[in-house]
C-alpha cells in the first residue's frame, strides 16, 4: 500500500481513503462545484461511496496510474477537497492532473498550493515530462490556479464536456518539466 503524503506550508495532500466519504460526498454535493465538473451530483451517498472504493484500491496499488490525494489543512485536518494524478502511457512520461476544492475555501490560494506541490511531485519524484489539465471555458477560478502556476494555454477543444449547462468546450493546459514554474 502506497504511504504518500505530501506536505506545502499550509496544506496536507494524502491519499483519499474510506473515511473520507462524507467529506468527498459533501464536496460533490455542491452546486457550485459541480457547476463545470462531469461527474455531477450523486444521488445518494452509496453512489459516492463506489467511486471512492474505486480510488481507494487504485491508491493501495504498488504501482498505480492514478493518485488522489484529499487536501486537509495542517493546523486541523479539515478536508479542503481533492487532487489528482493521473498517469498516461509510460512511453510519453505524460500525466494529467485535476482538483476540486470546497467552494468554502476558494479564492485562498490552496488550489494553487496544491497544484503546485503536486507538480513538483510529478516531476520531481515520478520523473514526468509533461503534465496537463483541462478545464471548462468559462471555469474562471480554475483557469486563474492552471495559470498562476505556469501551466500554458495549449488548445482548445470544442463541446467535449457534458455539463448540465450543455456541451462545453474544454482548455487544454500542460507544462513541461523545464518551463518555468511559478512557485
Amino acid at each position: 500500500m502506497n504511504k504518500i503524503e505530501l506536505q506545502t506550508a499550509r496544506l496536507k495532500l494524502r491519499l483519499v481513503k474510506d473515511s473520507d466519504l462524507t467529506a468527498v460526498h459533501n464536496l460533490h454535493l455542491l452546486p457550485e462545484t459541480d457547476e463545470f465538473n462531469t461527474l455531477g451530483i450523486p444521488e445518494n451517498l452509496n453512489e459516492t461511496k463506489s467511486v471512492i472504493n474505486a480510488w481507494v484500491i487504485d491508491n493501495q496499488k504498488q504501482e498505480t496510474e492514478n493518485y488522489i490525494f484529499a487536501i486537509v489543512l495542517k493546523t486541523n485536518n479539515n478536508f479542503l477537497g481533492l487532487i489528482a494524478l493521473k498517469l498516461g502511457n509510460p512511453k510519453y512520461s505524460r500525466g494529467e492532473v485535476w482538483y476540486k476544492l470546497h467552494s468554502n475555501y476558494w479564492g485562498n490560494g490552496f488550489g494553487t498550493e496544491a497544484l503546485n506541490r503536486i507538480l513538483d511531485f510529478g516531476f520531481k519524484e515520478l520523473k514526468l515530462h509533461k503534465i496537463e489539465a483541462g478545464c471548462a471555458v468559462d471555469n474562471i477560478g480554475s483557469i486563474k490556479v492552471l495559470e498562476k502556476v505556469g501551466m500554458r494555454r495549449e488548445g482548445r477543444k470544442r463541446q467535449v464536456l457534458p455539463l448540465k449547462s450543455g456541451w462545453s468546450d474544454n482548455f487544454e493546459y500542460a507544462i513541461i518539466e523545464t518551463d518555468k514554474r511559478i512557485l
